[in-house]
């Protein structure tokens, strides 16, 4: 009987070693899948693109473009054009178009409980729009703004 004995502590001996390294080796994977899958906020504020391009309104529009503006200018305050056209005479047309959808939902919940007894109440609301907004700026000749337009909708 010793003998099963001490053949059994053998055995469980040898297999220790790769329980151990299982027993440490599964949560600190799932511990990095885990971290992996997780952005934080500014990681994910990154991956949308420049603030200029995302935040661009009428009024960033009114307070960043004139005329007399050169070309790094604008894209300094607007970012980066949509579409670029040239016309028979080599004068540029730069064209902004930015459609952003917002939503808003919220939601509220009650619970009660009276000995055995208990009730509850929850109430939600959506709302969603979009926006757009249209910039078409004109260069002259000396790579200038010579003309600006804008058109803002909201539905």
């Amino acid at each position: 009987m010793r003998k099963r004995s001490a053949e059994k502590v053998r055995r469980a001996r040898q297999r220790a070693p790769s329980l151990r390294f299982a027993a440490r080796t599964f949560p600190a994977l799932g511990f990095a899948v885990l971290i992996a899958g997780c952005l934080s906020a500014p990681d994910q504020q990154q991956r949308l693109g420049s603030a200029a391009e995302r935040q661009m309104t009428v009024g960033t529009v009114q307070r960043e473009i004139r005329a007399g503006l050169t070309q790094d200018e604008v894209i300094a305050g607007l970012g980066s054009p949509n579409i670029v056209t040239r016309d028979g005479s080599g004068r540029e047309t730069w064209v902004y178009d930015k459609v952003a959808s917002e939503a808003s939902y919220s939601s509220s919940q009650a619970y009660g409980t009276i000995l055995v007894l208990g009730g509850g109440a929850a109430a939600g609301a959506a709302s969603q729009s979009q926006r757009t907004l249209t910039v078409v700026i004109k260069f002259g000749a000396d790579q200038r703004v010579e003309t600006f337009s804008y058109h803002a909708t909201r539905f």
